[in-house]
C-alpha cells in the first residue's frame, strides 16, 4: 500500500510528464518559423553559454546520450553547429553554435519571451517560485542513489 505522500509524488510524476509534453508542443510551434524542433532549441540553447560535448549536454540537460547525439548529427547537417577540436578528449569534438544557429537563436529568443510573459501570466509568482524550488529538490533527489 502506497502512503499519502508517495501517492501525491506520483500524482506530480504524472503532471510533469504531461507539462514536458505540453512544452515540447509548445517549443516545437516556437521553432518552427526558423527550421528547428524543440529538441534541437534545446541543444542549442545549451550551446550559446560555449561550446561542449554532446555527452556534456546530455548529462546537463538530463537527457539520454544517443539522443542528444541524434540531434546533434541532425544540427550539423544543418549548418546549425560547428565541431571544435577537444583538448581534454581527441574522441569527442566541442560543439559550438555557427552565425546561422545564433540568428535563430534570437529570434527564438523574441517568440520564447512573448510565450513565457503569457503562461506566467495565469501563475502566480509564488506558484512559480515553489514548483521551480520542488523541481529542483526533486532533480536532486532523483539524482542520488537508491537502495531497493
Amino acid at each position: 500500500m502506497r502512503s499519502h505522500r508517495a501517492e501525491t509524488f506520483t500524482r506530480v510524476i504524472d503532471a510533469v510528464f504531461a507539462c514536458n509534453g505540453g512544452f515540447l508542443t509548445a517549443g516545437d510551434a516556437l521553432t518552427e518559423p526558423v527550421g528547428l524542433t524543440a529538441a534541437q532549441w534545446q541543444v542549442l540553447g545549451f550551446l550559446e553559454d560555449g561550446p561542449a560535448t554532446a555527452a556534456e549536454v546530455a548529462r546537463r540537460r538530463g537527457l539520454r546520450r544517443q539522443s542528444v547525439q541524434e540531434t546533434v548529427n541532425r544540427l550539423l547537417r544543418n549548418g546549425m553547429l560547428d565541431r571544435l577540436p577537444n583538448p581534454a578528449d581527441a574522441r569527442a569534438p566541442l560543439l559550438s553554435l555557427t552565425r546561422r544557429a545564433k540568428a535563430a537563436m534570437r529570434e527564438l529568443g523574441v517568440a520564447q519571451v512573448a510565450w513565457a510573459e503569457d503562461v506566467a501570466g495565469a501563475v502566480s509568482q509564488e506558484d512559480l517560485e515553489t514548483t521551480l524550488r520542488t523541481l529542483r529538490r526533486l532533480r536532486e533527489v532523483v539524482a542520488q542513489p537508491r537502495l531497493h
